[in-house]
């Protein structure tokens, strides 16, 4: 177990402020995003076990699990990365067929993985711009295929500027940036497409003190656009700082979702470990 959970074995109080998403009707609305009985094997390995998951608008939702139980699977198979041998994807009630990561963008979907995936050597506007560059207008764009760096730029700046980044100029390569601003610039990119959901896998990982509390109020920021978050990670400080609701995986499958305010960290390791069994209600997937 990673040494971020062992030091949320310790905190038992929920630092948690008062702009977590109200419970109430919220939940009565289709979830966004939401799978019912996913499973994969490979061979006589059982990677996803009849999970079920659910992201309500505009919440964060933190994904938690030992290693191993099974969660990368599974945020794999809501991006797009993984078709599962059997169950179902629905987005606003609506059955999806993901066959790749780019069915699931399509569909409004964008994950901000651990490695970033951005190029060093471009600027930050070519960075956020990542296969989705636009072209001039007429036949420079058409025939030439030369791109609009002007409209690209001042998107980009927009972008930061709606997300509260601070950085100089986009015409910044991307290694001169740290590495908070980096995964700024990915997060940004993320939003600036994302329409329905973002993922994020393990955003402060890699981070020091100050910049993770820039990723936090990155996270923040685009759920008050109200875009839903997926978070990954075991950073459980964080997870009770930001997240709405603590998806609890194990053994490949949804153990429970906990409400971070009835909770302390100790208990939802606990349940993460197997030795502590969620109640009824967060079984079903809390309320």
């Amino acid at each position: 177990m990673s040494e971020d959970l062992a030091a949320g074995k310790i905190a038992g109080a929920n630092p948690a402020g008062d702009d977590r998403m109200p419970r109430g009707d919220s939940a009565a609305e289709p979830p966004v995003l939401e799978a019912r009985g996913l499973v994969k094997k490979y061979g006589n390995v059982t990677a996803i076990n009849g999970a079920d998951f659910e992201l309500r608008d505009a919440e964060v939702l933190a994904v938690v699990g030992d290693n191993g139980a099974g969660k990368s699977s599974l945020i794999k198979a809501l991006a797009g990365a993984l078709v599962p041998d059997a169950g179902e994807i629905l987005m606003g009630g609506q059955r999806m067929h993901f066959r790749n990561t780019r069915d699931a963008r399509a569909a409004g979907i964008e994950t901000v993985y651990q490695d970033l995936a951005v190029i060093p050597a471009l600027d930050i506007a070519s960075n956020v711009f990542l296969g989705r560059e636009i072209r001039r207008r007429g036949i420079m764009g058409s025939v030439f295929r030369r791109l609009d760096m002007p409209r690209m730029r001042q998107e980009s700046s927009t972008h930061l500027s709606d997300l509260k980044i601070g950085i100089r100029s986009v015409t910044q390569a991307v290694e001169t940036l740290s590495g908070g601003q980096r995964q700024g610039v990915a997060v940004v990119r993320a939003a600036a497409f994302g329409r329905g959901v973002i993922i994020m896998d393990e955003p402060t990982a890699a981070l020091g003190v100050k910049e993770s509390g820039q990723v936090i109020d990155l996270i923040r920021s685009i759920r008050e656009r109200g875009i839903p978050v997926v978070l990954i990670s075991h950073d459980m400080p964080h997870v009770f700082e930001v997240a709405d609701r603590i998806h609890v995986h194990r053994l490949g499958a949804r153990a429970g979702v906990i409400d971070p305010r009835a909770r302390s960290m100790s208990e939802v390791v606990a349940l993460m470990t197997g030795a502590e069994r969620p109640t009824a209600e967060e079984a079903a997937g809390g309320n």
